[in-house]
């Protein structure tokens, strides 16, 4: 079996040898394994278009990695794709852990990620609100999109998350490169949604407000090393 990635070549901690520079750029192999654990479920395009990757190499990176027993070919209401084995969640939880302890960063990381819980359940609830809504007899009704001042409410509120998952990006982002992008996906899919395209708040198997606010949460928590269900109460 072929060996295990190397974590990237990084100093220990601050102090230890050269400073490391950044933003940090995590090696291909790594960020086509993070990949497929952000994407749940990614064939060999999708994997790639990710973080921008040649689609050729990614195939023979992941069926290295199919060889090392990281990942997986699976099928799922009718989508095909590669998807993680409990092995390569471990593998990619090292690798990721790491790059934190090379640069000295799990702290700064997880003031982010608390910022970003702090505003979860913001989330969460402003998605239901946008799928239900109160039927005028206590009871809870499909929202049909009839009522502006509901669905406005909304979008404010869809708004306001918009800028915090952007400052949250960007200031990852400075540290480590991976994390870019969030807060430009999040707003381009608001603004489709303001555009009349409605399902874009919450559409699946797509860059929907929903999708890639629960992406970055997944980030957080693989580089992280948390486990769902571990997680701090806000």
């Amino acid at each position: 079996m072929a060996n295990p990635i190397d974590p990237p070549d990084i100093p220990a901690g601050p102090g230890a040898g050269t400073a490391p520079s950044f933003p940090l750029v995590s090696t291909p192999e790594l960020l086509a394994l993070h990949a497929v654990r952000l994407r749940g479920l990614a064939d060999d395009e999708a994997a790639a278009a990710r973080y921008g990757l040649d689609p050729e190499d990614v195939r023979e990176m992941l069926l290295d990695h199919q060889a090392r027993g990281w990942v997986t070919r699976r099928e799922f209401a009718g989508t095909r794709g590669w998807a993680l084995t409990d092995a390569g969640r471990a593998e990619g939880e090292r690798l990721l852990a790491g790059e934190l302890a090379g640069a000295g960063l799990g702290p700064f990381v997880r003031e982010r990620y608390e910022t970003f819980l702090a505003d979860n359940a913001r989330c969460l609830r402003a998605c239901t609100d946008w799928q239900l809504r109160p039927d005028g007899a206590g009871r809870l009704a499909v929202n049909e999109h009839g009522d502006a001042a509901w669905d406005g409410r909304v979008l404010d509120e869809l708004t306001d998350l918009a800028r915090v998952i952007a400052t949250v990006s960007e200031q990852l982002a400075s540290r480590i490169g991976r994390f870019g992008g969030y807060g430009t996906r999040f707003g381009d899919a608001l603004a489709r949604v303001r555009r009349g395209e409605l399902s874009w708040v919450d559409r699946v198997r797509a860059d929907s407000c929903h999708t890639v606010w629960m992406e970055l949460h997944e980030d957080l928590l693989a580089t992280l090393g948390i486990a769902r269900g571990a997680e701090p109460t806000p």
